[in-house]
């Protein structure tokens, strides 16, 4: 069994034929983690969840934290995070590549998230990019949460500094792309028991179906991406995998 971590089933690239995506999964052998990026967005996330059997997450990404109320959306997701196939905060953090939002908004929903996480006691989702300094430092503000770190692609040393604050690291196809020699160093590095895989899906299918549209029966492909770094089987990196994805999300 594999269990794709992470997952936008909400996506209107899914519109058509999400029942038959879900069931090439499930007849895969592969668990699905469908991840919420704002309130609508979770809430369909939710009614997914629930249709499927699967399990789900709720939250608001960077791009979508300037529409964050501390207020009003805090109680939005905190309700939805009542629901028993709610497993984790997120998707949240902080990218400053594109910086859609504003860099203190970012800064205020990701340290509202985390805050919430805490006082519920779930893990978060999170997303990074290009704002390494800034998110390590919020993340230390709130010390002792749980969580991943999702589509990894940093350094070592940035892999070092987000495992020692007890976070998992996951990985997805940018894995199996040609020029990842660079990430892939770092995933051999990275310990067999804090590692999760995904696919982020629709999103950045992997070789051998790159430029398709992603789906989480090929989070296979990443899994035997990572089987081959680590000089061991696919089953292996499946079992591991799947145990940690299990003990961080409670499942």
């Amino acid at each position: 069994m594999l269990i794709d971590s992470h997952a936008h089933l909400d996506s209107a690239q899914f519109d058509p034929d999400r029942e038959h995506v879900v069931r090439r999964a499930l007849e895969a052998n592969v668990k699905i983690i469908s991840i919420g990026t704002d309130v609508p967005s979770s809430q369909k996330t939710l009614e997914i969840a629930r249709k499927y059997e699967l399990r789900c997450t709720v939250g608001v990404h960077p791009h979508e934290a300037e529409q964050f109320s501390e207020e009003e959306t805090l109680a939005q997701l905190r309700r939805l995070c009542a629901e028993p196939e709610v497993v984790a905060v997120g998707e949240t953090g902080l990218d400053y590549f594109k910086e859609y939002a504003p860099r203190p908004a970012q800064q205020m929903a990701f340290r509202a998230q985390l805050a919430l996480a805490q006082e519920l006691q779930k893990p978060v989702v999170i997303h990074l990019r290009d704002a390494a300094e800034d998110l390590l430092k919020i993340l230390k503000e709130h010390p002792g949460v749980r969580g991943v770190a999702h589509s990894f692609t940093g350094d070592w040393a940035l892999a070092q500094e987000l495992l020692d604050l007890g976070l998992y690291l996951s990985v997805n196809g940018i894995v199996t792309f040609e020029k990842s020699h660079a990430l892939r160093e770092v995933i051999e590095k990275i310990p067999l028991e804090r590692l999760l895989v995904e696919t982020d899906c629709p999103y950045l299918a992997p070789v051998p179906v790159r430029g398709k549209r992603n789906e989480p029966s090929f989070v296979r492909y990443v899994a035997q991406t990572v089987a081959q770094i680590k000089r061991l089987s696919t089953e292996e990196i499946a079992q591991a995998t799947t145990r940690n994805t299990q003990e961080l999300f409670g499942l």
